[in-house]
């Protein structure tokens, strides 16, 4: 064999063994790491999900505050646009496993078994024909010994034909050999091929996936910096709110300071301190109609199933408190919140405050749901504001029997519950009685002396602890 034939032959054989002894060892071990970078990405998806679900929870903590709602709000649209990435980046790689891992892994248990029959199959071909050629060129040279110092002609004819017998072998072994190891050299590029193609279209998927992500964060990410830009910045709503507070807060300080006589706030009564609402029998003590027209007898025993009727609805009624909201909220897709808008009335089922959230019903819609408690105020009704601030707004006149020569002075009668008898009472003259800023009237008896020293009382039963004590 020539020396050209040799190193072809050492060519093939070298390709076969890399691609069996380098390649599928490097196949196999690359396999393995890909499912180990399967397993950390999807570790690092979890572990992501985990961090934006607390991002989130925090975000909805935030969102309960007036001030920083709309930092809770961006805080879940991150936590959101995050998930979204992460979800992306894991369908990635399922493709990865589906269309690189899953074939390389079988691929290269097949490749091992047909690389080894590929190159066995080559060797033993290779030394049939290496051994039919040098057989021949062999009986070659036992011819030419044979025809020394004879005829000839004799072994001429011979001779020709191992002549043609080699040659033809000859060919046939350099075209065998340049066949195989062009295929030897096409097995190995072909799988380096198909290893570069499958890692240019998860190259591919992976680009897509990063303009993709890139996208979405994109479209959001100038909204969310320019809202976070300013930290010192309170919402319009806020501000009007605390506006308001002042604005009431200024104006009772006004009505506090001014007294109908001019001479100070000293005469004044104090409004009684807010307490937990309970509906009075002296709710209606000093009701208009009381002094507009004399009653008579029968008017009284029915004034008093009236006012006792009154008293157990108005305490039925008032069992359950109600909130005013002050900000509009909306639920969104979550059923077990309430949505409302500003201005609302709610009726509290569970009257304690759970992690900053109330649970309640909409008045005008019958509606049941949670809500955040910095979202509303204490709902003051105008029946309780009546029966909670002090009773000065109607009063009755009468007069002295041992007095008569002294100058008449008005009194503030008790309601009729306590007379034994309805009395007629006069209407009051414009000169007796004081205005005050707010358009009520002011007792004369808050001047000194003891107006009810002549009024008899009669003992009366109540169970309404808001009861003045007398």
């Amino acid at each position: 064999m020539s020396r050209d034939a040799d190193d072809v032959n050492k060519l093939t054989e070298s390709t076969y063994k890399n691609v069996m002894e380098n390649f599928n060892p490097n196949l196999r071990n690359l396999v393995n790491l890909g499912k180990s970078y399967e397993k950390s990405v999807t570790a690092m998806t979890l572990a992501g999900k985990a961090y934006y679900d607390a991002v989130s929870k925090i975000g909805e903590n935030a969102a309960v505050s007036p001030v920083s709602r709309e930092m809770g709000v961006i805080l879940m649209e991150i936590s959101e646009m995050h998930k979204k990435v992460h979800e992306e980046l894991v369908e990635s790689f399922k493709r990865f496993h589906r269309e690189i891992m899953a074939e390389l892994e079988k691929k290269t248990d097949l490749d091992i078994k047909y690389m080894t029959a590929t190159f066995k199959r080559y060797q033993s071909e290779h030394k049939m024909r290496q051994d039919s050629l040098d057989k021949s060129q062999t009986d070659l040279k036992k011819l030419r010994r044979k025809s020394q110092g004879k005829h000839s002609n004799k072994y001429e004819v011979k001779e020709n034909e191992f002549l043609v017998a080699i040659s033809s072998r000859q060919t046939e072994m350099q075209k065998f050999m340049e066949d195989s190891c062009k295929e030897a050299l096409l097995e190995e590029k072909r799988r380096f091929c198909f290893l570069v193609d499958k890692h240019c279209t998860f190259s591919y998927q992976m680009a897509t996936f990063h303009d993709k992500a890139k996208e979405m964060l994109s479209m959001k990410l100038p909204s969310w910096q320019e809202k976070c830009s300013d930290a010192t910045k309170v919402p319009d709503t806020v501000t009007a709110m605390i506006k308001g507070l002042r604005d009431h807060a200024s104006s009772v300080d006004e009505f506090s300071s001014e007294s109908p006589d001019g001479k100070g706030s000293d005469a004044v009564v104090p409004p009684a301190p807010p307490l937990k609402a309970h509906t009075s029998p002296l709710a209606n003590m000093f009701s208009q109609e009381s002094f507009k027209s004399p009653v008579s007898p029968e008017a009284c025993s029915d004034q008093e199933s009236l006012d006792s009727n009154s008293l157990s609805s108005e305490t039925s009624a008032m069992k359950k408190p109600r909130v005013l909201t002050i900000f509009p909220h909306t639920a969104g897709n979550n059923d077990t919140l309430l949505s409302f808008d500003d201005g609302d009335v709610i009726t509290l089922l569970i009257q304690e405050e759970r992690d900053g959230w109330l649970y309640g019903e909409l008045e005008k819609t019958g509606e049941r749901g949670w809500f955040p408690s910095s979202y509303c105020r204490t709902y003051s009704d105008p029946v309780m504001s009546n029966v909670a601030d002090p009773p000065l707004q109607n009063f009755s006149i009468v007069q002295h029997p041992d007095d008569e020569e002294e100058e008449e002075q008005p009194v503030l009668m008790p309601p009729p519950d306590y007379s034994d008898s309805c009395r007629k009472t006069p209407t009051p003259s414009a000169q007796n009685t004081g205005s005050l800023p707010n358009g009520t009237s002011m007792a004369p008896f808050l001047g000194g002396g003891n107006p009810f020293a002549t009024v008899r009382l009669r003992p009366t039963v109540t169970n309404d602890r808001s009861a003045p004590v007398i």
